[in-house]
């Protein structure tokens, strides 16, 4: 009988032929063939897309086990390196004279391309950035803490509705309330207004957006094209795929009018170097200074709404979780309560973000939130476009993603013993030792590339938690420890059903 080749077989032959020449490369020829780890995560991506697109966010752990065998050092996948080192997370996140671009692969899964989280290469992130850095600078932010104080008076007032009706409290929404009308109203000079509504505790749009957008920030990584039709697609479609991020698509409708507006007007009212005449984000992005080309709808609405989710969903979650130790653990509490005393002389007196920051308990308070939180937990690859970068004996080659996870560094029990408990005093004592334990806070990244809104995120922290704690008591509701436990990696961190809710009610009125 005569065996006839036919164009499927031959095609499906060569196919074969050249993964296995692809396999054979990355495993014995490749730059990082000589790095340690697992060889089926050094041939193919596909390990890596089990755990994080399959298993929903379950590479981190896989990538913990992974160190556990083979060191600090661990090819996790046939491109990436990861290194489980606290003390060179910042020669990872570089800052100064050293370039670090960021990871194409990484970039592409806020689905916000034209925007500074979505800036590859290191000079134009850096050109990038500096038309809007001022807003953000301490000097600036301190300048807002009146309107801060006027959102935390609505927010008190919800609190206050609460106790009176007997209402639970879900705190992630309560706080993304007032982050999103602080945001929106210094960025766009436009408010949501979601504390004008003294009793709703149950739906914040634009946490639920953001929410959406990181349910779907692995598979954004996997098909780039996703981003594409999404961003295209009409609002209708994308709600019945996936209805939180319907919701996001209505925040970016509503962004997209406003910078159309703003471009047409060509708004001139920066001054560079002058934050007294700032106006909108819009303005500084559309000013004069700035080049035609970067002068367009899709930048535009792009950085607003990074910027706006940025400045809304991780403040609210850090606030929460700070809150919800406070309240479960009554020492904490009260020991906070007494410090406030020393600022805030009745439950009714007002503090301001300079004063309430040097009380170290709440210090120790705001950063142990902020680390139980993690910012996102996402790897957040950096690659060094020239030099090649070292790491004890190992040279990683110019080019390559490296990595660290911020959950590691906050978990690390060498810097932080019992690193599950939430203990404000290690904060007290490193201070008091002159340890500089708050390099190792990493939930706003570090280096070139740190998060922008940094100081409008702890003045937030600072003046809310201060002037709840000492007006109310507050007890958990259907909420404990192990619901904040982060077990899916997901851009941000989630329990196991994919959910992140800190509920309470208000028992107690403070009266002195």
């Amino acid at each position: 009988m005569e065996f006839v080749l036919s164009y499927p077989v031959i095609a499906v032959a060569l196919l074969s032929l050249l993964a296995i020449c692809k396999a054979i490369y990355r495993l014995y020829a490749h730059p990082l063939s000589g790095f340690p780890g697992p060889k089926l995560a050094a041939v193919t991506s596909l390990y890596e897309f089990y755990y994080d697109v399959f298993k929903s966010g379950m590479y981190l752990w896989e990538i913990e086990r992974m160190h556990e065998q083979y060191g600090p050092i661990v090819r996790i996948s046939p491109r990436e390196l990861h290194i489980k080192d606290s003390h060179y997370y910042e020669d990872i996140h570089a800052g100064g004279a050293r370039k670090r671009n960021r990871d194409p692969k990484y970039a592409v899964s806020f689905g916000a391309p034209y925007s500074l989280v979505g800036t590859i290469d290191h000079d134009h992130h850096r050109f990038r950035r500096s038309f809007i850095q001022n807003y953000f600078s301490k000097r600036s932010v301190t300048s807002l803490t009146p309107y801060i104080s006027a959102k935390v008076d609505q927010l008190l007032n919800r609190f206050q509705a609460a106790f009176e009706n007997s209402t639970v409290l879900h705190l992630q929404h309560d706080f993304g309330a007032l982050t999103a009308d602080v945001i929106t109203q210094y960025c766009y000079g436009w408010s949501y207004g979601y504390l004008d509504d003294t009793k709703s505790s149950t739906r914040n749009d634009l946490v639920d957006a953001v929410n959406g957008l990181m349910l779907m920030f692995h598979v954004n990584r996997f098909f780039p094209f996703l981003v594409t039709i999404f961003r295209n697609a009409p609002q209708a479609v994308v709600r019945f795929v996936q209805p939180q991020m319907g919701d996001l698509c209505e925040v970016k409708a509503q962004l997209r009018k406003q910078a159309t507006a703003a471009l047409k007007k060509k708004s001139a009212k920066v001054k560079e170097g002058d934050e007294k005449s700032k106006g909108s984000i819009f303005d500084a992005l559309t000013a004069p200074n700035v080049p035609e080309n970067e002068r367009t709808v899709d930048r535009l609405v792009d950085e607003s709404a990074l910027l706006l989710g940025a400045g809304t969903e991780t403040t609210a979650r850090s606030l929460a979780v700070s809150m919800f130790h406070v309240i479960n653990d009554k020492k904490v509490g009260n020991k906070l309560r007494e410090e406030l005393k020393t600022v805030l002389e009745k439950p009714t007196s007002k503090a301001t973000w300079t004063e309430l920051e040097h009380l170290p308990y709440l210090t120790g308070v705001v950063y142990e939130g902020l680390r139980l939180s993690h910012g996102m937990t996402a790897r957040l690859s950096r690659i060094s476009p020239i030099e090649n970068m070292l790491y004890k004996d190992w040279v990683i080659p110019a080019g390559t993603p490296v990595s660290q996870s911020n959950y590691f560094v906050h978990m690390d029990p060498t810097l932080f013993p019992e690193p599950k408990k939430f203990d404000p005093e290690r904060w007290v004592q490193a201070a008091e030792k002159g340890e500089h334990l708050t390099r190792f806070i990493v939930s706003f990244t570090k280096g070139a590339k740190q998060c922008l809104g940094m100081n409008l995120a702890y003045a937030e922290i600072y003046m809310t938690l201060a002037h709840i704690v000492r007006r109310f008591d507050l007890n958990p509701h259907e909420t404990t420890a192990e619901h904040l436990i982060v077990r899916r990696e997901l851009g941000v961190g989630y329990s196991m059903d994919m959910k992140f809710d800190v509920m309470a009610k208000v028992v107690g009125i403070v009266e002195e």
